[in-house]
């Protein structure tokens, strides 16, 4: 039988085995995040904006599968289940959600190709356009869209959503969206997981969406700060409403008095006035 041959591996593998395992050692987070169809340019623009806030590695997947496992941390290769084609892997010290919202707000708006999947529901909206009369009268015609023309220029008469969420998009209307500049896409890093290397805890489906979560707070809040009013909690928001209402109570509270008093006071002379009309009678008889 005869002798299996050392796997030889070259210099360049293990230099970037070495560089890894030291960023996994020495930074807070570890994030993977897909690359999926991003043109070089975006790539390069993305890793100008990250600059000193993470380190940006696009390494083969058997190197960082390899890294990982001579990790010794169980709970970091997990990470591997998250590790699938075109991902790059970030290291830094900002906190795991902090670097996967840094990546969102780095995406950049991107127009609708044939056959995509509408993420959400795609409005034309009501209005004037840029576009002269001609062959975008029958193009918007068969997606719906109703249109006049006013000076010249084709004008649209009503909203009208072309593509509803899920939905693929036809030839019509990505046409249609190319010639108004609607970008219903995002191109960017998308974070898939996050390994916290001082706590330990691996985050899976990262997902933060900032505008989204500001809107829920607000409804939260809205709806938070008139109940603690009417429970009359005091604190900091609440203690000038909470002021305004005593006020509202007091003022509400001296009209009952003074017309309790009027009551009274009107009780007391329909009193006297039976009394003096009954001593009448009695005197006449």
């Amino acid at each position: 039988m005869k002798a299996k041959k050392p796997t030889h591996v070259s210099e360049v593998k293990i230099e970037v085995v070495r560089e890894l395992s030291e960023l996994i050692k020495n930074k807070k987070t570890i994030l993977i995040a897909s690359i999926k169809n991003i043109p070089a340019s975006q790539f390069q623009e993305i890793g100008k904006k990250l600059r000193g806030k993470a380190i940006i590695k696009v390494p083969k997947k058997n190197l960082i599968f390899r890294t990982l496992d001579s990790s010794g941390n169980e709970e970091i290769k997990k990470i591997k289940e998250q590790i699938k084609d075109s991902v790059a892997i970030l290291f830094s010290d900002l906190d795991c959600f902090e670097l996967a919202s840094e990546l969102m707000k780095n995406k950049s708006p991107t127009k609708a190709k044939i056959g995509q999947e509408a993420p959400e529901d795609i409005e034309v909206q009501a209005g004037p356009t840029d576009l002269v009369p001609g062959p975008a009268i029958s193009e918007f015609g068969a997606v719906g869209i109703q249109i006049q023309i006013e000076k010249g220029k084709i004008h649209i008469r009503e909203p009208k959503v072309i593509v509803k969420k899920g939905e693929k998009i036809s030839a019509n209307a990505a046409g249609i969206m190319n010639k108004l500049d609607i970008k219903p896409f995002s191109i960017g890093f998308v974070p898939l997981s996050a390994f916290d290397t001082q706590e330990g805890k691996l985050y899976l489906n990262i997902k933060v969406d900032k505008e989204k979560t500001l809107e829920e707070l607000k409804t939260a809040f809205g709806r938070a700060l008139p109940f603690a009013v009417e429970i009359n909690y005091i604190c900091k928001d609440t203690i000038e409403f909470l002021i305004r209402k005593a006020e509202r109570n007091k003022i509400a509270l001296e009209k009952l008095e003074k017309n309790e008093e009027v009551k009274i006071e009107e009780d007391k002379k329909e009193e006297t006035q039976t009394q003096s009309e009954n001593k009448s009678e009695g005197e006449q008889q």
